[in-house]
C-alpha cells in the first residue's frame, strides 16, 4: 500500500475510532498481532474467568492460544470432544466471565457494531453478562454505515463461514446470501450494537490488517 492509500485507511480507521468513544465504547488501533497481545494484556489479568465468541480472528491473531496458556479460567469453546450439552453449558457460563473476547461482522465509521449469529450466543454476551468485552477487528472489517455493514455480511461473512463450517446452504455453494430458508442457515439473529450503556464496557481494538470474515 502506497503512503496516498494508508493515508485514507488512516483517516477511516480514526473517524472509526473517535464515534465508537462518542459512543460510550474505548476504541484503539494496533499495527500487528504483537502489539495486539500487549495491548489486551492491559484488560485481563491472571485468574480472570475468561471466554470466547466464536471467531476465527481470535484464531488468526493466537488471542485463542494465550488464553489457553495463560493462568486464566478459561470457558473454551473449542476444546475437544466437547458435547453439546457442554458446549451449552460453556455459553451459559460465559456470562459469568470477567472478559469475554469476539469480533464483529462490521463495525461502522458511525462507531457501531453489527452482527448477525446463528444461535444468539455470541451477541448476547456482547450485550449483556460479562464485565468486559474485548471487540477484536482488522482494518477490512470497517465500513461507512449500517448498510454497508449489511452488505459485508451477506456477501463476504456469511457465505465464508457457511462454506467453512460445511453448511449445507444456497450461499455456501453460490458465494452470495439469497436469505434462504435452510434449516442450516447461520444467519438468524441481527444485532446492532450502537452505543455502549456502561461507558468503557466494550472495548474495541482495531488491528492493521486484514483479518477474519
Amino acid at each position: 500500500m502506497d503512503n496516498n492509500a494508508q493515508w485514507v485507511l488512516d483517516e477511516k480507521v480514526k473517524r472509526t475510532i473517535q464515534a465508537l468513544e462518542k459512543n460510550n465504547m474505548e476504541a484503539c488501533f494496533v499495527k500487528d498481532e504483537n502489539a495486539l497481545l500487549d495491548k489486551i494484556k492491559e484488560f485481563v489479568k491472571e485468574g480472570d474467568t475468561v471466554s470466547v465468541g466464536g471467531s476465527m480472528t481470535l484464531f488468526e491473531t493466537n488471542i485463542i492460544d494465550f488464553l489457553r496458556c495463560g493462568n486464566f479460567n478459561f470457558l473454551d469453546r473449542y476444546e475437544n470432544n466437547l458435547t453439546p450439552d457442554d458446549i451449552k453449558n460453556i455459553f451459559r457460563k460465559t456470562f459469568m466471565a470477567d472478559v469475554y473476547f469476539a469480533s464483529s461482522n462490521a463495525v461502522t465509521e458511525q462507531g457501531e457494531l453489527y452482527n448477525v449469529d446463528g444461535n444468539g450466543n455470541r451477541v448476547a454476551a456482547m450485550i449483556y453478562g460479562p464485565d468486559k468485552v474485548i471487540v477484536i477487528v482488522g482494518v477490512n472489517k470497517i465500513v461507512s454505515n449500517l448498510d454497508e455493514a449489511i452488505k459485508r455480511n451477506k456477501n463476504c461473512s456469511a457465505p465464508a463461514n457457511a462454506k467453512r463450517l460445511n453448511r449445507n446452504t444456497p450461499c455456501a455453494k453460490v458465494g452470495y446470501c439469497v436469505d434462504c430458508n435452510s434449516n442450516e442457515r447461520i444467519c438468524n439473529d441481527y444485532v446492532l450494537i450502537r452505543r455502549q450503556g456502561q461507558k468503557g464496557r466494550i472495548k474495541v481494538i482495531i488491528v492493521g490488517k486484514d483479518l477474519g470474515y
